[in-house]
């Protein structure tokens, strides 16, 4: 009786020991899982294509700050030191694109080369205070190359989004298919070894034996079929989420659970899509730059003013009777001992810019026009996108509901033609038929759900709100 008690004893404590290392087993392979929600979150952090887009909406919010700076005044400082001749020559001179140096002396009867230092220093300042509207025009151009970009991250993040998580449920789908096939593969070989055994105690024709060999090499063929489709879309996955190649374990409940909030009823707004979203950004950033480039042909009124020094080694008296009142010393022809200044207002109108600003102005409308066709053209694929995915969806649910009732059937099938085999009443090639319609009815009810999970997917990334979708737990 003691003993017995130990016994049970002992029993117990080892169910608990083994409870607890099921336990812990299980809560490994949880922590190993890749959620939907992980996949999405490591797509958007780690693609190196949505960092670029990032760093194209940084480059374009400092492009505002730079236009807006471009409307403070220009003010210039500066400072010149020199040593040369001032012989001057009474002429015609005339400013021609390139370096001109000119000086300022008497004119002599003879060349000489009295030198001496001489110096400038300046301050300027030039303000545009009006220009009809351009420094306006350009900060709401500089914006709305901004908003462009940033819609265009927006959307691209989408995108990659609804890439990825079509991803993750193709490879979901693969793994299961691969399951499918190994299951159909042990059902096959145990039928094989059925069949030999009678064929070897002459109970079967020979040639059963060899369509039995022949199932199992068309099973093994089918498993690496599934094999190299699941690491195929293990890589495309991986593609998707910017990361390295490797064996990913993911999350069951799209496979074995619908959807818990479908939409009641068909959806057809695509306003808020994103990628149309962008494609508007991209027509207003046209018509922005349209009505910048107008403006740049208008007239500009300026504030500007002056403030200078000037020294000279040549003294006040130097001239050709006086041809040595000058001195070579450095620091009296550095010294500034004359100092002007100036302020006015001014205004500059580039006549000739209104034929090529005309054409300018034209060509940028006829971009606008055309983005504004690709927005349209795009409008309608997201619309009959959209209406298709309802479809799919409904059609998608229908097989659902009917899988396993196929299943079952193809499953009694398969009993009865086996039990019929086996007892002489059915022949191998009606076997091999149940077994067929058998491994495609589980295949349909394995993956019956997760289509469901795909046409929720497509309404998704066709309306533009990938929440129908991400929401349902």
């Amino acid at each position: 009786m003691k003993a017995n008690k130990k016994l049970l004893l002992l029993s117990l404590l080892a169910a608990f020991c083994l409870n607890l290392v099921a336990r812990s087993a299980r809560a490994q392979d949880t922590s190993g899982i890749l959620t939907m929600k992980d996949a999405l979150n490591i797509a958007i952090n780690q693609q190196q294509l949505l960092k670029a887009k990032d760093n194209y909406a940084k480059a374009s919010a400092e492009g505002i700050t730079a236009a807006k700076r471009d409307g403070l005044p220009d003010f210039i400082l500066s400072a010149q030191q020199a040593y040369g001749t001032v012989n001057g020559l009474s002429g015609l001179p005339s400013g021609l694109n390139g370096l001109i140096s000119t000086t300022s002396g008497p004119v002599s009867a003879t060349q000489n080369w009295n030198s001496a230092f001489a110096s400038l220093y300046s301050s300027e300042v030039n303000w545009n205070i009006f220009s009809f509207g351009l420094q306006k025009a350009h900060v709401a151009e500089a914006r709305g190359i901004y908003d462009r970009d940033a819609a265009d991250l927006e959307q691209e993040k989408f995108q990659q989004q609804v890439k990825a998580a079509g991803a993750y449920l193709n490879l979901l789908a693969a793994q299961r298919l691969h399951y499918s096939m190994d299951v159909n593969l042990s059902r096959v070989q145990q039928l094989r070894n059925v069949i030999l055994l009678r064929t070897v105690n002459g109970l079967n024709a020979g040639v059963d034996s060899s369509i039995a060999n022949a199932e199992l090499a068309k099973a093994k063929i089918a498993v690496t079929d599934a094999v190299s489709y699941e690491q195929k879309q293990a890589a495309n996955l991986a593609m998707q989420l910017g990361i390295s190649r490797q064996d990913f374990t993911l999350d069951s409940v799209y496979i074995n659970q619908l959807p818990a909030r479908l939409p009641q009823r068909p959806l057809d707004d695509i306003a808020n899509h994103p990628e149309l979203l962008f494609l508007a950004a991209r027509v207003k950033s046209s018509d922005l730059a349209a009505s910048y480039l107008s403006k740049t042909s208008l007239p500009k009124v300026s504030l500007f003013g002056a403030l200078q020094g000037r020294g000279s080694g040549f003294g006040t008296g130097y001239n050709p009777a006086e041809p040595g009142s000058y001195s070579q010393n450095y620091f009296n022809g550095v010294e500034p001992i004359r100092g002007n200044y100036l302020i006015g207002v001014g205004v500059t109108w580039n006549l000739s810019n209104l034929g090529r600003v005309s054409s300018r102005v034209k060509s940028q409308h006829f971009q606008s026009n055309g983005l504004l066709n690709e927005y349209h053209y795009q409008e309608n694929n997201l619309t009959n996108q959209l209406e298709e995915g309802n479809k799919q969806l409904i059609n998608a649910l229908q097989k659902y509901h009917e899988a396993p009732i196929q299943l079952k059937a193809a499953s009694d099938a398969y009993e009865q033609k086996k039990t019929l085999y086996s007892n002489g009443l059915a022949t191998i090639v009606d076997v091999t038929q149940t077994l067929y319609d058998l491994n495609r009815a589980e295949t349909d009810k394995d993956i019956a759900s997760n289509a469901v999970w795909q046409s929720l997917l497509y309404i998704s990334g066709s309306s533009g709100d990938l929440n129908l979708f991400t929401n349902q737990f």
